[in-house]
């Protein structure tokens, strides 16, 4: 196991002691959100949650996050987050300029990572982006690690 993995089995477990016992999806997801960021430092530049708008559900809004500034509402179909939303499959970019309609909530972020977080039934819920200031950031160990994270984030009891 590569020395990333075990951070990600490590924060998995973290996220996983914190949330047990919380019922409250805002807690559940800025606990994810900070202790990534803590794990994995300035490489997650931006790390949070867009949340899917129950008034308005085909759209995301800014959830619990770290990081700069980030957009308030992303429609499906625009950007990573949205495509995410869209297709329900998580995006890996390594190069956000590259990525046709990206929106740049700020223009430091270079790769970005997004993916789906579905509840019980599995519906889609929110998504979870990570970006970074450098090109190709994130690979499938990321998106094993990342995905593993969100399957348990209303999962864990």
């Amino acid at each position: 196991m590569s020395a990333k993995s075990e951070t990600y089995a490590d924060v998995r477990k973290q996220i996983a002691s914190v949330i047990a016992g919380e019922t409250s999806l805002t807690a559940r997801y800025a606990t994810a959100a900070c202790l990534l960021r803590e794990a994995f430092g300035e490489r997650f530049f931006w790390t949070g949650f867009y949340l899917v708008d129950p008034d308005k559900p085909a759209e995301l809004v800014v959830g619990p996050y770290q990081g700069t500034l980030g957009c308030l509402r992303i429609p499906f179909g625009k950007g990573v987050c949205g495509a995410a939303a869209a297709s329900g499959e998580t995006q890996l970019v390594e190069d956000v300029h590259a990525f046709p309609g990206h929106i740049a909530c700020d223009s430091r972020s270079n790769s970005e990572i997004v993916v789906p977080v579905r509840d019980a039934r599995g519906a889609l819920v929110a998504v979870l982006d990570v970006d970074s200031t450098e090109f190709g950031a994130f690979d499938a160990e990321d998106q094993a690690g990342l995905e593993a994270i969100c399957g348990d984030l209303l999962t864990v009891a």
